[in-house]
């Protein structure tokens, strides 16, 4: 404004985008309504510090140029002077202080790049801005209330529950949230993948060091997360289960897996239907609650017996196990990364890198199938000898929570034909094949 009163120029309307850059591509609402206002001749010029504080883009400036010439508007800067864009040695000017504007700011992006990979490698936390959830404003101590909310949640998820049903839960429960608000499914997942909750320093999407801060959960869960979450397609949800013995249910006439398909008076059923691929007979049929309610007792009672308590094994060991597992796939994964550097450097030969990379694949697979194993068994934490607690709870869990104890039991259910003239439940025809 002092530039202007200087000089004489009456300033009619200021435009200012504020925290948005010229570099980043990201639109500029003011700046777009600038340049309308030129276009429709309600300005005659424009007066900025610098004219890279227009334009950092040279597709934007030849844009802007093409405006200039159209409509004959002033531009002036206060720092760089005045830039004659109807002219060939105006628009030469302007096109040299773009660019190197826009190796400025490329350069400067490197250097921030640089700064923060090397942060992160040193173990220190990469990105600022609003407090973590879990952690103090300046991410060095742990909140107790918030850190129990993330042990809850990634029991929970590991164990098989949908993240939806977790944050219906929680906002039932009145549980604030990161902003105090409510949950969403998008932000208890970004927390529960992050490296952050587990000490560990993540930058643009990997973990690449161990943090300087306390952990909440323990890397090798996180890791199951991310290996659980993070492989979904964008965007792509799922309702809890109506359901919850789908995908255990075999029918005993045809031996192909029975679904969830409602009868024409509505009631639940699980039903042999004939998919497009010819599997499945539409014959066999078994009403979902009274079958439900029998295989619910059924791993009630299991959970009770000494035989189960002495397959499973105990928290602690499943938190060990799954750390030695985890780090088995981070070893087999940096063997790969080695042997395929060795072969981009002409180290080894295709043949060699074909022959070398076989072994560390199947290792890394195997270790991945049982830390699968052990989050299944994660589902019977606390339930084990204390069915009674289980069945106080059972009516109120969710579909996705109930099929992970019960899938975390038994393996398969074939439901054979129902015998003529019997009407009610017939428990004889079912077999059940138990996991543990």
């Amino acid at each position: 404004m002092r530039w202007a009163e200087a000089h004489h120029v009456n300033v009619a309307e200021t435009y200012v985008d504020n925290d948005i850059s010229a570099s980043n591509g990201k639109r500029r609402p003011e700046y777009e309504r600038m340049c309308a206002d030129i276009e429709q001749r309600r300005r005659d010029g424009v007066i900025t510090w610098h004219l890279d504080r227009l334009h950092r883009s040279p597709i934007e400036l030849e844009q802007f140029i093409v405006l200039i010439e159209s409509t004959g508007a002033d531009v002036r800067t206060v720092t760089g002077g005045d830039y004659d864009l109807s002219t060939s040695d105006g628009r030469a000017m302007a096109r040299v202080v773009g660019a190197f504007a826009r190796k400025e700011s490329e350069d400067k992006s490197r250097r921030i790049k640089s700064q923060k990979s090397q942060r992160g490698r040193d173990g220190k936390r990469v990105s600022g801005g609003r407090r973590a959830y879990g952690f103090n404003s300046v991410h060095t101590q742990v909140i107790p209330e918030e850190a129990a909310i993330i042990v809850e949640a990634a029991r929970r998820a590991l164990a098989g529950e949908s993240i939806y049903s977790i944050c219906v839960d929680f906002n039932e429960r009145a549980v604030p949230s990161a902003s105090g608000g409510q949950w969403s499914g998008q932000v208890l997942r970004r927390i529960l993948t992050s490296g952050a909750v587990s000490g560990q320093v993540e930058h643009l999407g990997e973990i690449i060091s161990t943090g300087e801060w306390p952990a909440i959960i323990t890397p090798a869960q996180t890791s199951q997360m991310r290996r659980k979450f993070l492989n979904r397609p964008r965007g792509a949800t799922r309702a809890p289960r109506r359901y919850p013995l789908r995908g255990l249910v075999v029918c005993g006439r045809c031996g192909a897996k029975m679904v969830g398909k409602p009868r024409g008076d509505g009631a639940r059923r699980y039903f042999c239907a004939k998919g497009t691929d010819g599997i499945g007979c539409n014959k066999t049929a078994i009403l979902s609650e009274p079958f439900e309610e029998f295989i619910a007792e059924a791993v009630l009672y299991r959970l009770d017996t000494p035989e189960l308590q002495r397959t499973l094994i105990s928290a602690a060991a499943q938190d060990d196990q799954a750390q030695a597992l985890q780090d088995d796939v981070d070893r087999s994964q940096e063997e790969l990364d080695e042997l395929a550097r060795a072969h981009g450097d002409r180290r080894i030969t295709l043949r060699e890198w074909l022959m070398a990379r076989e072994p560390i694949e199947q290792r890394q697979s195997e270790a991945s199938r049982r830390m699968g194993q052990l989050m299944g068994s994660s589902a019977l934490e606390g339930y084990v000898g204390n069915a009674e607690h289980l069945r106080a709870q059972w009516l109120g869990l969710a579909p996705d929570r109930q099929r992970s104890i019960i899938g975390a039991i038994i393996g398969q259910v074939t439901v054979n034909p129902a015998v003529r003239g019997r009407t009610r439940f017939d428990q004889d025809r079912l077999e059940v094949i138990w996991r543990v």
